[in-house]
C-alpha cells in the first residue's frame, strides 16, 4: 500500500500546529509533511515530532509576503538576495528536523518582467543553492501549481518544471507531482505519472475540484493508489487536502489503506478492533 504522509498545514487544523504531529500519529499516519513551519522554532517542532515519533518528510521554502500575494521568491528578478535568505532558513529547518525534501517555491513573476528573465533567474538560483542542499542530503522539488488556485505562478504544467530539471541536470532536483494540481490543469494523471516518473521525487493528492478528501470529487484515487502499488512507487504520498469537516471524520479513505487510528489494527480481509 502507498506510504501516506499527513500534511499538517492543511490537516488537523482544529489544533495548534505543534499538536498536529501527535494527532497525525493518533490517526495512524507514519509521517507528516508541511508547507510553512516557520512560525514555530525548529527546536519546538523537533520536540513535537520526537514526541509523536514521526518524521517530517517535506517542507516548502518561505513564500515571501503571503498576505500580499507572494507565493515564492526564487524566480523574481531583483529578489535574489531575499531568496537566498529564505532558502537558508528552509535549509536550516531541514537540517535541524532531518527533512529530506524542500519544495522550492518559484513565485508569481511581476507583470512588468519577461517570462524569459524570470526563468533565467529561477535557474540561476536553483543552481546556486543545490550544492548546499546536496551536502545536507536534501532533494529540491519543483511543483507546478494550477492556474485556478495560483494564477500567474511561474509554471502550472509538469512539462514546464520538467524542462527546468532536464536543462539544469542537477541530481538532487526533482519534480513534485501533485495529482490535484495536475487534474485541474490537464487530467490524464496516471499517464503523466508514467511519463515523468524518472524525475518524480514526491507525490501529493487531494480531491478535485474542492481540494477536500480524496473520496470527494471526480478523481478515482482507489485506481491511482492501486496503480502506484503495482508500479512499485515506494516514496511518500502526501495528503495535502482541506478536510470538509473535522479531520478525523474524513479519514475513511485512509482506513482502507492501512492508516489506522490508535486502538485499531488491520487484518487481512478486514478491520479488527
Amino acid at each position: 500500500m502507498p506510504r501516506f504522509a499527513a500534511n499538517i498545514s492543511t490537516m488537523f487544523t482544529e489544533r495548534p500546529f505543534l499538536e498536529r504531529p501527535a494527532a497525525a500519529r493518533a490517526a495512524g499516519f507514519a509521517a507528516v509533511e508541511c508547507q510553512f513551519p516557520y512560525e514555530q522554532s525548529a527546536d519546538e517542532l523537533k520536540a513535537a515530532l520526537a514526541e509523536a515519533g514521526l518524521p517530517l518528510v517535506l517542507l516548502n521554502t518561505p513564500p515571501g509576503d503571503f498576505a500580499a500575494g507572494e507565493r515564492g521568491l526564487a524566480a523574481l528578478p531583483g529578489r535574489e538576495a531575499a531568496f537566498e535568505a529564505v532558502f537558508a532558513q528552509a535549509l536550516d529547518y531541514a537540517k535541524t528536523l532531518e527533512v529530506p525534501r524542500i519544495h522550492v517555491m518559484a513565485g508569481i513573476p511581476p507583470a512588468d518582467a519577461s517570462p524569459a528573465a524570470c526563468l533565467a533567474v529561477f535557474e540561476r538560483n536553483l543552481a546556486k543553492v543545490a550544492p548546499d542542499a546536496a551536502a545536507a542530503g536534501v532533494t529540491l522539488l519543483l511543483e507546478p501549481l494550477n492556474s485556478r488556485d495560483v494564477p500567474g505562478y511561474l509554471y502550472s504544467q509538469p512539462e514546464q518544471a520538467a524542462a527546468v530539471i532536464e536543462r539544469l541536470g542537477i541530481f538532487n532536483l526533482k519534480l513534485q507531482y501533485d495529482f490535484y494540481h495536475v487534474q485541474v490543469m490537464r487530467g490524464d494523471l496516471l499517464k503523466g505519472f508514467l511519463r515523468w516518473r524518472p524525475i518524480i521525487g514526491h507525490i501529493q493528492f487531494a480531491g478535485v475540484p474542492e481540494r477536500q478528501e480524496p473520496q470527494i470529487g471526480e478523481v478515482n484515487y482507489d485506481y491511482l493508489f492501486a496503480a502506484l502499488d503495482r508500479l512499485g512507487w515506494d516514496g511518500w504520498v502526501g495528503a495535502e487536502y482541506l478536510p470538509a469537516g473535522r479531520t478525523e471524520d474524513g479519514l475513511g479513505w485512509a482506513l482502507r489503506y492501512g492508516v489506522a487510528p490508535e486502538g485499531i489494527t488491520l487484518a487481512t480481509g478486514g478491520v479488527t478492533v
